[in-house]
């Protein structure tokens, strides 16, 4: 039997006899143009030594080319990945200048922990609070001059990238702001629900959603059930925002208004402050995309490529 290991267009052919790993060559060889790039040495950064003891694998070069790329070339190393004492605590230490920088070398040893099984424990540590979900969500109160309808606007980052918006026209007239703002709250809380799910389906599970609205009186009737003087008449389906504020998923945020970032998706602004929100959106010019600093991965060779 041989067994055809494929990513994008690098194969790996293996098998228990070799003459059934020679017939899959040429029978791929009719199809596809291949290059035979001999035994196994490298493979999307293992590296791969057969011996007479077995078949070893390493990642010595793609660790070195971490260490070069953080500038920890010269530091001194430690014995152990993790030293006994060390408690990490969410809310301890100074915010980081660059998150994104930090949550690229998380994942960067993660894919080291697979020849490294004994850094697993120190490297999950580390990454236990790089995944979480950021929201804001705002309205523009009566803005729909012929309906009198409000504008829902909110959008979703993970880290540092936006992930889910939306910009659409309540379905009812609001009587109130509070009432329009409480409104886009809701329609933000199911977004927020669903992506709670689909991270918790991808095996990055998050306890709390933070929300950001910049309207007091709809922080306040979204945490407590009996502020609802003025509140009694919306409807049930909105009150979804309430009962997930309660069981601890969704946690509201006062937010200044200057910094409320789904204000984009409710009305046309100013020059100056739809830049400076569109920046905060992570939508970026061009040659800045060209001058940021990626992660490049370590040249690898496989042992066959088809085109």
């Amino acid at each position: 039997m041989a067994i055809v290991l494929v990513y994008v267009d690098d194969l790996i052919l293996t098998g228990d006899l070799t003459e059934e790993i020679q017939c899959t060559k040429e029978n791929l060889s009719i199809r596809f143009q291949m290059k035979e790039l001999g035994e196994l040495k490298h493979f999307l950064g293992l590296e791969v030594e057969k011996t007479k003891d077995g078949i070893f694998l390493c990642q010595q070069k793609y660790a070195k080319d971490l260490l070069e790329t953080y500038g920890m070339l010269e530091c001194k190393p430690l014995s152990t990945p993790m030293e006994p004492n060390i408690k990490l605590r969410a809310g301890e230490g100074k915010d980081l200048e660059d998150p994104r920088m930090y949550r690229q070398l998380v994942g960067s040893l993660i894919y080291l922990t697979l020849t490294r099984p004994d850094l697993a424990y120190a490297v999950g540590v580390a990454s236990r609070e790089g995944c979480q979900v950021t929201g804001y969500c705002d309205a523009d109160y009566a803005g729909d001059c012929d309906t009198r309808r409000s504008t829902t606007g909110y959008i979703f980052s993970l880290g540092s990238g936006a992930v889910s918006w939306c910009s659409k026209r309540q379905p009812t007239v609001s009587l109130s702001t509070t009432e329009a703002e409480y409104r886009a709250a809701a329609m933000a809380a199911q977004e927020s629900t669903w992506l709670m799910q689909l991270l918790k389906d991808l095996h990055q599970p998050i306890e709390q959603v933070m929300l950001h609205c910049d309207n007091m009186s709809a922080v306040c009737v979204a945490e407590n059930p009996m502020y609802h003087a003025r509140t009694k008449h919306i409807e049930v389906h909105y009150h979804f925002l309430r009962e997930k504020v309660l069981q601890g998923e969704i946690h509201m945020k006062l937010t200044p208004t200057e910094e409320q970032v789904a204000d984009i998706f409710t009305k046309g602004l100013s020059t100056k402050k739809f830049e400076d929100l569109r920046a905060q959106l992570g939508i970026l010019k061009k040659a800045s995309m060209q001058e940021k600093t990626m992660l490049k991965g370590s040249d690898k060779e496989q042992h066959l490529e088809c085109s």
